[in-house]
């Protein structure tokens, strides 16, 4: 396996592929993410455990997406039970799955622990166990601190686990070593990762000036109300559907790896 360092633009053409893979296949693609945010949503509703059981479950979730995408690619309609790819990949993978995401679960818990010593936990508290947003609260000064330091510790976490999924089952990379080579990946193809962000929040901000024409248009501000939240979970099922393009052309596959060789740029041995 070796590391595939791609131009900058490669970040729209993850975006158009992950568009253009949705709508082939928009049934089997919407289906599966709904699922998605159904399970993890379930998880939650584990006593006492529930934030960080779903927590634990999101980098093998997010491989089924992934997988699912694969699927799409060659012309197959994914099937649901492609979301629990992760746990049919033999033991050892499987295990490997578990420990990545404890690891995640423990990251995630750590950085919002960290957080909650700005404002006492009440950002964590709302995040992980829901409430009730008020304006009086986000409003304060160590609440909006907390929140900025947790989105700054999660920027590296997220990418040391951006790859780290598909390297555990596709390449079978151990747990620790696929953060690692994941959060080199991204940072070598930072350019083509920022322009991807920024092209999908370019996509959204167009859809949702869409949405608002068309109820200025209709005289009915009701419809923006309406029609953008099902928007929006179109337009997320779309970028989850993309990702698996970023970790595609992140990675050379050597002959014996499962991926094909989809390689753009150079591409510096991580072996």
């Amino acid at each position: 396996m070796k590391l595939n360092i791609v131009p900058a633009r490669t970040g729209l053409t993850w975006v158009r592929l992950g568009i253009t893979t949705f709508i082939r296949q928009p049934l089997a693609m919407s289906g599966l993410f709904f699922m998605f945010m159904a399970l993890l949503s379930i998880a939650t509703l584990v006593p006492f455990v529930g934030a960080a059981l779903a927590l634990a479950l999101l980098p093998a979730a997010t491989l089924g997406l992934m997988a699912a995408t694969q699927e799409a690619t060659k012309g197959k309609f994914p099937m649901p039970s492609i979301l629990i790819s992760a746990f049919r990949a033999g033991q050892q993978r499987v295990r490997a799955m578990m420990v990545l995401g404890a690891l995640y679960a423990v990251g995630f818990l750590a950085l919002m622990g960290v957080s909650a010593l700005f404002d006492g936990g009440q950002f964590a508290s709302l995040y992980l166990l829901g409430g009730q947003i008020s304006e009086e609260l986000v409003q304060q000064g160590n609440f909006q601190l907390a929140m900025w330091v947790a989105l700054a510790l999660y920027l590296p976490l997220s990418l040391m686990f951006w790859h780290a999924p598909a390297l555990v089952h596709w390449h079978g990379i151990t747990p620790v070593k696929s953060l690692f080579f994941s959060f080199m990946a991204c940072y070598k193809n930072f350019g083509a990762l920022t322009v991807f962000g920024l092209a999908w929040i370019g996509v959204f901000v167009a859809a949702a000036a869409l949405v608002s024409l068309v109820a200025i248009v209709l005289g009915n501000p009701m419809f923006a109300a309406v029609a953008m939240f099902p928007m929006v979970l179109v337009i997320v099922a779309m970028f989850f559907t993309s990702i698996y393009f970023t970790f595609r052309d992140s990675f050379l596959a050597t002959p014996d790896d499962s991926l094909p060789d989809h390689g753009l740029g150079t591409h510096p041995d991580l072996s």
